[in-house]
């Protein structure tokens, strides 16, 4: 069975991403393809790049990144749920890719986004120039979820019948774009 991991991205106190990522962990383990992982990225508390070796080395010497790097290389897949600060991705995703390099090749990506009303889509826009600088695929599918406040009660997620939908669409062509990918993958090896 293919791996997939549900990347939470937003470490800031009070984040709604942990009852978003919450949700679709679940619906993810529901959907019945893949094996899947819970990540957060606040557990990881990954510095900003502190290696003193380019990651293409693979010459780690910090311990979270021993971490990061086994989780990354341990998937074949990624739902990376975001936000989107300022227009633009989140500086903790574009750390938690940077942090490795080899890990990442051949694998799929998609995304959970939320936010106000471009419900995280330019965060998502963003994310994929760097995703495929380091030769993960981000398929087009995706979750958008607008002013995603109004579906947060007592700390959980409600989604509607459409990001419901949505979810299923996309955990689907995901899995064709992780299974397509694995020989490369395999033959990287």
């Amino acid at each position: 069975m293919l791996k997939l991991n549900v990347v939470v991205v937003s470490t800031r106190p009070g984040r709604v991403g942990l009852a978003v990522g919450e949700w679709f962990h679940r619906r993810a383990v529901e959907h019945g393809n893949f094996e899947v992982t819970f990540v957060d990225l606040h557990d990881l508390a990954l510095p900003l790049l502190d290696e003193p070796e380019h990651p293409r080395l693979r010459k780690y010497t910090k311990a979270h990144t021993h971490a990061w790097s086994k989780s990354v290389e341990g998937a074949d897949a990624f739902t990376f749920v975001t936000p989107e600060y300022n227009f633009g991705l989140p500086p903790t995703l574009l750390n938690a890719i940077d942090f490795v390099y080899s890990e990442w090749n051949y694998k799929a990506a998609s995304f959970v986004s939320y936010g106000g009303v471009s419900g995280g889509l330019r965060a998502t826009q963003m994310a994929k120039v760097p995703l495929t600088s380091v030769k993960v695929m981000p398929i087009v599918e995706q979750v958008s979820i607008s002013f995603v406040s109004k579906q947060i009660t007592d700390g959980k997620f409600t989604p509607t019948d459409a990001q419901h939908k949505a979810a299923a669409d996309m955990l689907d062509e995901l899995h064709r774009w992780a299974a397509a990918l694995k020989p490369m993958r395999e033959a990287k090896r």
